[in-house]
This record gives structure tokens, C-alpha cells and sequence, in this order.
């Protein structure tokens, strides 16, 4: 059986063991944004074993759910302060293809002009718009149906953001890609409307930069909508 001074050696012990072991935690007195950004670095090396494009974004769908508490913080605050936790989850919800997700988040980093990490190089509109752009346009080449309510949503959003040509080009194309994707899922008195909106958004893409790679999907458009429009003129007049 143990003895008295044995019982409280080993309770003395561990005591100073754990002071020891707090003493060496660099976190011990972070605030929470601090342990925020702990754990944004710890999930950032955690991609970075992740060669696979594909798989890392099944890594963030596994991980955004850990920020939503922050998040939701951070958007009820409103103060519009810098944060590279919140700018990165941004990201992340389009790298997933939560379109809808990162919306709120980025209407409020461009609302407060806030700026994008240093990694990532761009403004923050422009790299909202061309994120948005190029996930849209992966979907619909992939046969997916796009959230095109987000992406018009988006363009309206950095319609008056300075960005390149080319990126605003990119994510036009990206809304038609849209229409076009939902055209299966729409009602036939519906299609001609998606056609028109898909090519009217294509044509603004070409207007803003010529090698987009929309040429022949207008003369597709086109002569699609021109068919249609003679086989109602022929319905009309009751002709064969």
C-alpha cells in the first residue's frame, strides 16, 4: 500500500508536471483569435501532404465545419476587421463548390475592403471573381448544374471592383456555362429564356476579352435560338 509521503510525492509530482507542461504550451494565454490562426496553420500543413486537388477539397469540407463558430461570429460583429482566418475560409467554401456558403463572406470582405493573405496575390474582388469563375465553368464542363443565382449574384457584387479583363470575361462565360447547365432541369417554356440569358452573359464575355474560348458556343446559341424562333413562327401560322 502506498504511504502518506509516497501519496503526496506522486501529487506533487504531478502537479509540477503539468505546470511544467503549460509553462512549454506557446498557447496557454492566447486570445481566441490566436488559437484560431493555431489551427488554421495546423489544417494549412495538413493540405499541404495533399497532392490531389481533389482530395484536398474533400479536406476542407472535412474542416470548414470547425470555423463555423468563428464565422458566424465574425459576421454578427460586423467590425469589418482584417482577419486571415475568415479570408481563408472564404476561399475555401469556393474551392468546395458551396457557392452559396462563401457568398456572405464575400459580400462582407468586400464590403469592409478587406485584403486578401499574401499567398494568394490578388485583390480580394478579383480573386472572388475569378474563383467563383473558374469553379462555375469546372462544374458545368463536368455536366454538374451550377448555382447560377450565386455567380449573377457575384457579378453584381464586383461589378464596380477593378479587376482584369480577363478575370471579369472569365466569370460572365462562368454564368453562362450556368444557364446552360440547368437548361435539362428546366421546364421546355423556360429553355428559351436560359438560352438568351447564357448567350447575352457569353457575348459580354467576349466583348471583355476576345480568347475567352466562347465563339462557338454563341454560334451554337444563336442558330439554336434562330430554330426555335421559326419552328413557333411555323406553329403560329399553322404550317407543317
Amino acid at each position: 500500500m502506498s504511504s502518506p509521503a509516497r501519496h503526496h510525492f506522486l501529487r506533487v509530482s504531478a502537479t509540477q508536471a503539468a505546470a511544467i507542461e503549460q509553462a512549454g504550451n506557446p498557447l496557454r494565454h492566447a486570445t481566441g483569435h490566436e488559437l484560431m490562426l493555431a489551427q488554421l496553420a495546423d489544417h494549412k500543413r495538413q493540405l499541404k501532404l495533399v497532392q490531389s486537388i481533389e482530395r484536398k477539397a474533400e479536406l476542407k469540407r472535412v474542416l470548414l465545419p470547425e470555423y463555423a463558430a468563428w464565422i458566424e461570429g465574425v459576421l454578427e460583429a460586423d467590425a469589418g476587421v482584417q482577419d486571415e482566418v475568415f479570408m481563408t475560409v472564404m476561399v475555401w467554401f469556393i474551392d468546395i463548390g458551396d457557392f452559396a456558403g462563401a457568398l456572405p463572406l464575400a459580400m462582407y470582405a468586400i464590403r469592409h475592403q478587406l485584403a486578401m493573405p499574401d499567398q494568394y496575390q490578388r485583390t480580394t474582388a478579383c480573386l472572388i471573381a475569378e474563383e467563383y469563375a473558374t469553379m462555375g465553368i469546372k462544374a458545368a464542363e463536368a455536366g454538374q448544374a451550377v448555382d447560377v443565382d450565386t455567380l449573377v449574384a457575384v457579378v453584381n457584387l464586383t461589378a464596380d471592383q477593378d479587376m482584369p479583363d480577363e478575370v471579369r470575361a472569365k466569370l460572365h462565360k462562368a454564368v453562362g456555362y450556368a444557364q446552360l447547365s440547368v437548361l435539362d432541369a428546366s421546364p421546355p417554356d423556360a429553355q428559351p429564356h436560359h438560352r438568351a440569358f447564357a448567350l447575352s452573359s457569353l457575348k459580354r464575355a467576349l466583348e471583355l476579352h476576345d480568347k475567352v474560348g466562347v465563339k462557338k458556343d454563341i454560334e451554337k446559341l444563336e442558330r439554336e435560338l434562330k430554330n426555335a424562333a421559326q419552328a413557333d413562327t411555323k406553329k403560329g401560322t399553322g404550317k407543317a
